[in-house]
């Protein structure tokens, strides 16, 4: 059983089905006006939680796991989509206690509504509770002149509160893009100059001395005859060689930004008719 008191342990979770099969993450709480207790759950599901679905938690089930629902996946999948706007309507309510079985739910009363800012990221920020805005009491062309949520009810007094809505903003982390390293080859040309050396054939005479006269007569004196000499010339050799030159690896690093949020705020306003008032005070509190 979930209770009020449990609501901030709810919101984040991974949601499942009577099955145990996982359904998506626990978004938002739903509370319904005359218990106070817990009615509904929207599930962010789809590949990045883009969508969202009610789901019925009054018979739910909170686990170290997460939260399990008394209904199917499959019939979460096939919900009826409603925008969650912070409120439920009284046909939208309707719509969902028959889809899931529930009886009429017309006795319940709108339901309001109980969030974090943000499920995935610990922002610091409290929770957020938003009264929704039909059945609540709110001035509307159907009652006009209904101002203030306690002008009926059991518990009304000679008192009138005045309520106002408050603006809580925090941050939501969500995947705006991918970088990924790709490695490829590429071919450049390379010149370099190497020195290369050759033999070259030189004829050197020298004339008939004593020292060399026993060499010059050695042999007969008119002959034919040759002499050979090898040269030799060097040529230039490449050889290539793979050698690692450097790491390169992905990193990441967070750059805070300002972001200006402007949104409209509603406060109720009360006024006193049919009786004189004090001279000089403001007859608008």
């Amino acid at each position: 059983m979930i209770g009020t008191d449990t609501i901030s342990r709810v919101i984040g979770k991974d949601v499942y089905d009577e099955s145990g099969d996982k359904i998506g993450s626990a978004g938002e709480v739903y509370l319904d006006d005359e218990t106070g207790q817990p009615e509904w759950v929207t599930v962010r599901t789809g590949l990045f939680g883009t969508k969202e679905s009610f789901v019925p938690i009054r018979n739910a089930d909170l686990t170290d796991d997460g939260v399990r629902v008394p209904v199917s996946k499959d019939r979460v999948k096939d919900a009826p989509k409603i925008d969650t706007d912070g409120h439920l309507s009284p046909q939208e309510e309707e719509e969902l206690y028959r889809y899931y079985g529930m009886g009429t739910g017309m006795d319940t009363g709108m339901g309001t509504r109980t969030e974090t800012m943000d499920s995935g990221m610990d922002t610091g920020l409290p929770t957020e509770t938003t009264t929704g805005m039909a059945g609540t009491g709110y001035a509307t062309d159907d009652a006009p002149g209904t101002v203030g949520r306690d002008t009926s009810g059991p518990t009304t007094d000679n008192a009138m509160t005045r309520s106002e809505e408050r603006l809580n903003v925090g941050t939501r982390s969500e995947e705006v893009g991918r970088a990924r390293l790709r490695k490829y080859v590429v071919t450049e040309n390379v010149t370099e100059t190497v020195p290369v050396s050759r033999e070259e054939v030189r004829v050197e005479r020298e004339p008939i001395t004593d020292a060399n006269i026993g060499d010059a007569l050695d042999g007969p004196a008119i002959s034919e005859e040759e002499h050979e000499v090898t040269l030799r010339a060097e040529r230039a050799v490449v050889e290539k060689e793979a050698v690692p030159v450097e790491r390169v690896r992905l990193d990441k690093t967070t750059v805070t930004d300002q972001e200006t949020v402007t949104e409209g705020l509603r406060k109720e306003e009360i006024e006193v008719e049919g009786a004189d008032t004090t001279r000089g005070q403001d007859r608008n509190i």
